[in-house]
């Protein structure tokens, strides 16, 4: 068997390009991971972050498989558990974790205290917290791109809960008769907070809800990092060809409460075990042993560089100073001149 070269780097230019994309797919997921691990155990019980905190711990194959297949000037709507897009468009982990602090660094400047950010600059659209919400201003943007006549698209998240909302369908019937080009990528993790997936639609899948307004969909196991981003190649193949919307439906597990301060005791105790199984990082390290792509040694290192590029990254964040309160208009209102 092979051994990765110590080396298992996602910008190493000597590795062939399905390694190169597998060792990428690797760092994002395993940085998505190690961020919001620090955000969720450390610093939220250590007081340093107040309000809200939502990870996507057990789906970051989701927003990492289809945040690659992105082209830069395509425009994202991440939801909650898609830190990874950040990540993938250049934002650096100082910034989110600033942000969640509520220092001058973030990407809000210290207005906002958690994952409420975005950066137009990069494409990414600000989470709006009604996750059904972004639909119709997806739709929006994906219209103002194809009047534009131009070839990029619109990603847009959102759980399976979001799909019971009626904005959902006024935003995907809108999709539909203006053929947007948008891919709609719901992260069905099974529950909405504490509502399971059989208690709120009477349907089988999201997927089922798609030909109703002629949109073609496909079921994807959101665990398989490879799988989600095949699935979203062909999804924003069509989108770009000019034929319309498309929704991938991807099957994951959220393997946490719905938030830091829940403890998930709503979710049968076997459903943990059962989609530990299935862990996406897991999975991919399995797969390119499999392949003599990488030994256990050359994952350890790609982590251990994660790792400190963390570290690094909390104490510059600690060290950004809070917002001045000089400041707190500045970006709202327009200035007169």
């Amino acid at each position: 068997m092979a051994t990765a070269k110590p080396a298992l780097s996602p910008s190493s230019p000597a590795l062939g390009p399905d390694l190169e994309l597998s060792v990428r797919f690797l760092y994002y997921m395993f940085l998505q991971r190690e961020v919001e691990e620090r955000i969720e155990r450390k610093l939220y019980r250590q007081g340093k972050i107040l309000g809200g905190v939502y990870v996507g711990r057990g789906q970051e194959a989701i927003c990492v498989g289809s945040g690659l297949v992105a082209e830069p000037e395509d425009v994202l709507f991440p939801c909650h558990r898609d830190l990874g897009l950040y990540f993938i468009r250049g934002i650096l982990p100082r910034e989110v974790f600033a942000q969640y602090m509520g220092r001058v660094g973030g990407l809000t400047r210290g207005r906002d205290g958690n994952m409420h950010m975005g950066d137009l600059r990069r494409r990414i659209v600000a989470i709006i917290s009604a996750m059904a919400a972004s639909v119709p201003v997806a739709t929006g943007a994906a219209m103002a791109l194809k009047y534009q006549g131009s070839r990029n698209i619109v990603f847009n998240y959102f759980g399976d809960g979001a799909t019971s909302r009626g904005d959902w369908h006024e935003g995907l019937n809108l999709a539909a008769v203006q053929k947007a080009p948008v891919v709609f990528i719901c992260n069905n993790n099974q529950y909405a907070y504490s509502t399971p997936l059989e208690k709120q639609m009477a349907c089988e899948h999201v997927a089922d809800r798609a030909p109703g307004y002629g949109i073609p969909a496909e079921i994807v196991d959101g665990n398989d990092v490879w799988a989600v981003y095949e699935a979203t190649r062909r999804a924003a193949a069509h989108c770009r060809e000019g034929l319309g919307p498309y929704l991938l439906e991807c099957k994951t597990f959220r393997m946490t409460g719905h938030s830091a301060h829940d403890a998930g005791d709503y979710v049968p105790s076997y459903l943990w075990s059962e989609w530990a199984e299935k862990d996406p990082i897991q999975r991919l390290e399995k797969h390119m042993v499999a392949r003599g792509d990488a030994t256990r040694e050359s994952f350890e290192i790609l982590y251990a560089q994660v790792r400190r590029e963390v570290d690094e990254a909390i104490a510059w964040a600690e060290a950004s100073p809070l917002p001045n309160a000089s400041t707190l208009t500045e970006g709202v209102y327009e200035e007169q001149r």
